[in-house]
């Protein structure tokens, strides 16, 4: 049997140690099995029930012989493999596949899960790891013999997504299927995943009962406060002081430690010394807790000791089954009155809402919530997740995806903890759940040395940008922004489209209002007669109807009322702007009244700007939709234009990415093993291995033939008809241009000859070779690269001109894998786009060519993950083709690209 990647040791199979999210919410380790879990083994098959023994093994023996022990231990890679799953340290379920030399590519799949453990979802765990591997080692069908009545397995078989066959003999039914990634098997591990996930928040954020440890008898320390907060705030449930010293916390028997508090507990809230925090961990091990938000500081953010200390923590944790929040965070809310949690120590008691919030930075989280108390903006939950070493935002994410209380994610992130797994959850969620997000660390330090264009290019805050724009998060740059667009979305609907009416009592703050929705992507049409005749109808003869609409100093509740109303009946408009300066013939009050009632049962966005009034109106924030507030009009437009972008988004197509090329995958990792194998820490392939590859995916390049020897080059040049271009090769040769490494349009013996020398000379040793290719076609020059960006995977770029893409800067990129979507909007962000598109008369290039091109780099960034960086640099894209003119690729060492999705 073939295979991708050779698997010999345990340490090949270290991407397969993970700890994994069950259905309930809870955690268990997954690893291989090794040659010395044989006592553990025996204990698992001790504890199973006759029936199940019954149902795995087709009879109820209830003990393992040694010989059976050593078969199911023994690490044969060729052959078997099998995982166990384990809690407490204790072997909960073990599957395996056993390879059949019978079956050519097939192998027998099995697993049984402890009885008290079914239902988790670990078999589907299992499956999923189990195929990961085998596909690894070649195999690419499973099959397996169950009882009929052993219909747990089955369902197991069927709901992984695989096209199955089943066959039935007397009590026996076999089954078998492919181990070939389809959409379905994609899906169903997606959404066993989700649900996963989901399951974990929920423990934390909807607990019955909490026990603060840590929490102090004195006044104003933090386990105090966060005690008394929960008291304070009402939590549905009991709530239990830990205090090894105290006898009581504000009035509440206090505990001597976890173990001796008498009831269950969900969630346990750790604010104690970080020197202390594993051995509570250990504790709440024992007791059975579900979870835990460590509010103690003195871990990674303090360096590599607390560093250390943080991952035996958060391995203490889920050894236990137990998911972490923090540490070194403020704690959490859920404002749901069924639950009514501030597991806090702010001062800040946020109001009931339907936003949802997550916040890196506990302080700036606190600043928010007590700004978004100033607007009226409530939240359903708020976490503050500290040092994320645990719980992140993509686990968060999953949650808010399906609360029926949370219709707005707001994030605040310094860093992110996997985001390729953020950009699958964020565009999801994104189709109908607005996230608005502030990402700081907006500017590098210092951006890595590259060697090639593509890298060099590229910064962090790109790569930020790429993953925003492709998954619909709404990136703002500060934190009253956040709030801004945050009220917005939160109590209005969202706009058709860009179309802007603007109405006021006074000209120039309305002008100030057109000039912004300019900057923000936002239109102020004319108004059509119709609506201006309207209009004219109800306001001062001396209003200005055409939009903006200024109803003049004198207009009172009724105009405003009368007019918002005849703007909002107008199809043209799509949202309306209104502005009020406070007069002494209308009060703010009573304005504020006629919007809200207007607004109320508006089907479109409406926003206000009242000058000169600091604190919004209490008719604004406590109508039964809110009426977003901004003290400035540029404020508000920008909210409104974000909402805009956001809503025009969400109306496009998902997208169609480029079906995946099982073999063509298996091409393309043979190649980069190979040269992987040869050189550990990575090099530059030569031209005959990007050739291999590029023909892999289907990416069209010019002919080209590699010589090692001037007489070669002739050679190859007189078998070309008509110029050829020659172009030096050698590890070290990279922007050919720039030292003469390239010579074009070269005709007959003399010239190939000539440049040959003259190139030789001129490079020296670095020369060890060359590449003889006909001229291209007459087109527009592009760049098209990939590169593998620290935290944020691979990077799809793209420009216009070739070496003038670096030198103006003028490139777009995005992460992999792409739609044809994303591969559209990637051609059209250069600023020299229309180029493309038969600017000023002249032809257009093959544009679907190109999208198609950047479709198959798109696949290969995503499938083939050892490539560090890509340039392909020209792309010619004549009137009728897209053409790789000349390739660079370098690969170096990187993660499995097959892994099994990670708590994180």
């Amino acid at each position: 049997m073939g295979a991708d990647v050779e698997v010999t040791t345990l340490t090949d199979l270290a991407w397969a140690e993970v700890d994994v999210v069950l259905a309930d919410g809870g955690v268990v380790h997954l690893r291989p099995i090794h040659p010395g879990d044989g006592d553990r083994l025996r204990a698992f098959h001790a504890h199973l029930s006759p029936e199940t023994r019954e149902m795995r093994f087709f009879n109820r023996q209830p003990t393992l012989s040694d010989h059976e022990v050593e078969r199911f231990t023994n690490v044969d890679y060729d052959r078997r493999l099998a995982f166990v799953a384990e809690l407490h340290g204790q072997l909960i379920a073990v599957g395996r596949y056993d390879a059949d030399p019978e079956r050519g590519d097939g192998a027998e799949v099995a697993f049984v899960v402890q009885d008290e453990h079914q239902g988790r979802g670990i078999g589907s765990i299992l499956l999923e790891h189990l195929a990961v591997a085998a596909r690894r080692r070649g195999i690419t069908r499973f099959h397996a013999d169950t009882l009929a009545a052993n219909q747990k397995m089955q369902g197991v078989f069927h709901d992984a997504g695989y096209r199955v066959t089943t066959r039935r003999e007397g009590g026996v039914v076999g089954v078998e299927f492919s181990l070939v990634q389809t959409p379905e098997s994609v899906a169903a591990i997606e959404a066993r995943e989700h649900h996963a996930e989901a399951a974990s928040i929920s423990r934390l954020l909807r607990p019955r009962s909490i026990a603060v440890v840590g929490a102090g008898h004195r006044a104003g320390s933090i386990g105090h406060e966060l005690f008394v907060n929960l008291i304070r705030h009402g939590f549905n449930g009991p709530v239990y002081p830990v205090n090894p010293t105290a006898r009581s916390v504000a009035s509440v028997r206090a505990w001597p430690s976890i173990a001796d508090v008498p009831d269950d507990i969900d969630v346990a809230v750790l604010a104690v010394p970080p020197e202390r925090v594993l051995d509570v961990v250990e504790q709440c091990a024992q007791k059975g807790v579900k979870g835990l938000v460590i509010i103690s500081g003195g871990f990674a953010e303090l360096g590599e000791h607390g560093a250390l200390l943080e991952r035996e923590v958060i391995a203490a944790a889920r050894r236990a089954g137990m998911r972490v929040i923090g540490p070194n965070c403020i704690g959490i809310v859920n404002t749901d009155p069924d639950v009514a949690m501030n597991a806090t120590f702010a001062d800040v008691a946020p109001r009931r809402g339907r936003v949802g919030f997550l916040s890196q930075s506990g302080a700036l989280g606190v600043a928010v919530l007590a700004a978004a108390e100033g607007t009226g903006l409530g939240v359903s939950t708020f976490v503050s997740v500290g040092n994320k070493a645990d719980i992140s935002g993509n686990d968060l994410l999953q949650y808010w995806e399906d609360d029926p209380d949370t219709d707005v994610v707001l994030l605040y992130l310094e860093s992110f903890g996997n985001p390729r797994k953020f950009s699958r959850i964020a565009r999801r969620v994104s189709r109908h759940k607005p996230i608005v997000a502030v990402k700081s660390g907006r500017t590098a330090i210092g951006i890595r040395s590259a060697s090639s264009h593509t890298a060099a290019l590229g910064s962090p805050d790109r790569s930020v940008d790429a993953l925003f724009r492709q998954t619909g998060v709404i990136r703002v740059a500060t934190l009253q922004a956040m709030l801004d667009v945050a009220q917005v979305l939160a109590g209005q609907p969202l706009p058709a489209g860009p179309r802007v009416a603007i109405i006021g009592n006074s000209g120039g703050p309305a002008i100030l209002a057109a000039d912004a929705c300019a900057d923000a992507g936002l239109e102020v049409p004319l108004l059509d007669d119709a609506t201006q005749q309207a209009l004219a109808a109800l306001v001062s003869p001396n209003a200005a109807l055409d939009n903006p609409i200024d109803m003049t100093a004198a207009a009172g509740a009724a105009e405003y009322s009368a007019a918002l109303t005849v703007l909002l009946d107008d199809v043209m408009i799509d949202a309306v702007i209104v502005i009020f300066t406070p007069t002494v013939v209308a009060g703010t009050d009573p304005i504020a009244e006629a919007v809200a009632a207007v607004a109320a049962s508006a089907s479109k966005p409406v926003v206000a700007n009242f000058l000169a009034t600091p604190s919004p109106p209490r008719a604004l924030v406590e109508a039964t939709r809110p009426v977003p507030y901004f003290p400035a009009v540029e404020e508000a437009v920008a909210a409104l234009g974000a909402a805009a972008r956001y809503a025009a988004w969400r109306r496009r197509p998902e997208g169609i990415r480029l079906p995946s090329n099982p073999e063509a995958r298996s091409a393309g990792r043979t190649i980069t093993a190979r040269a992987l194998a040869g050189s550990p820490h990575g090099r530059w392939l030569d031209p005959s291995e990007v050739d291999a590859l590029l023909r892999a995916y289907g990416i069209p390049t010019i002919p080209t033939t590699e010589v090692t020897s001037l007489a070669a080059a002739v050679a190859a040049s007189a078998a070309i008809d008509g110029p050829i271009a020659l172009k030096a090769v050698g590890a070290t040769i990279i922007h050919k241009t720039d030292i003469g490494a390239i010579a074009l349009d070269l005709i007959g013996v003399d010239a190939v000859t000539a440049a040959y020398h003259r190139m030789s000379a001129s490079l020296g040793d670095a020369m060890t070779g060359a590449v003889v290719q006909p001229m291209a076609d007459p087109g527009i020059e592009t760049i098209v690269g990939i590169t593998q960006d620290p935290a944020f995977g691979p990077l799809v770029m793209f420009g216009l001109g070739g070496i003038a893409a670096e030198l103006l800067d003028d490139v777009a990129f995005r992460v992999a894998p792409l739609t044809d979507l994303d591969a559209a909007e990637l051609i059209r962000e250069p600023r020299s786009s229309p180029l493309l598109f038969g600017y000023r008369g002249a032809e257009p290039a093959a544009v679907d060519a190109l999208l198609d091109l950047l479709g198959r780099v798109g696949a290969l960034a995503d499938e083939q993950l050892d490539i560090a960086e890509l340039d392909f640099n020209p792309v010619r894209v004549s009137s009728d083709a897209a053409v790789v003119l000349d390739a660079r690729i370098r690969v170096a060492p990187s993660s499995n690209p097959e892994q099994t999705r990670r708590l994180r």
